[in-house]
């Protein structure tokens, strides 16, 4: 479902995963009584990349959980500042390298953040998305993902 939503531009298969997190999520606040993010912040794409693609799903999922449970979306407070070969079929190793340098914080950062992306395979992204956030200022990072590979 992921990879049609993703590489073919279906939309409709990732409703019923992003529902389900939404719904997730909102239960998972509610009973632990921690305070929600203070943003989400879609996993940035590279504007080529995004032209190709023609949507950014990070941020489709971003939108659409934000308007769920009621936290604001900042797509630019990080963007990716160069180009950088597909992670997909690249191990840990080789995604960490591949990453590096990749992202650059572009404004102020809230103590308390979710990473929004579509999947987390080895977590490179993530790791380094989120230490380029606690580098500019965020206290608590959330990783929110559709789903994650096994491994």
């Amino acid at each position: 479902m992921i990879s049609r939503y993703k590489y073919n531009g279906q939309r409709k298969f990732a409703r019923p995963l992003i529902a389900g997190l939404s719904e997730h999520l909102h239960t998972a606040i509610l009973e632990s009584g921690e305070a929600k993010p203070d943003i989400l912040i879609p996993s940035p794409m590279f504007p080529a990349r995004r032209r190709k693609r023609g949507f950014n799903q990070a941020r489709d999922i971003a939108e659409s959980l934000g308007k769920a449970l009621s936290i604001p979306v900042d797509t630019g407070v990080v963007r990716r500042v160069h180009k950088v070969q597909a992670q997909r079929g690249l191990s840990r190793e080789a995604r960490l390298a591949n990453l590096r340098g990749v992202f650059k914080v572009c404004a102020a950062v809230p103590e308390r953040v979710a990473i929004v992306d579509d999947v987390v395979t080895t977590g490179a992204t993530v790791r380094v998305l989120a230490s380029a956030l606690r580098e500019a200022g965020a206290k608590e990072i959330q990783i929110w993902a559709l789903a994650r590979t096994p491994g």
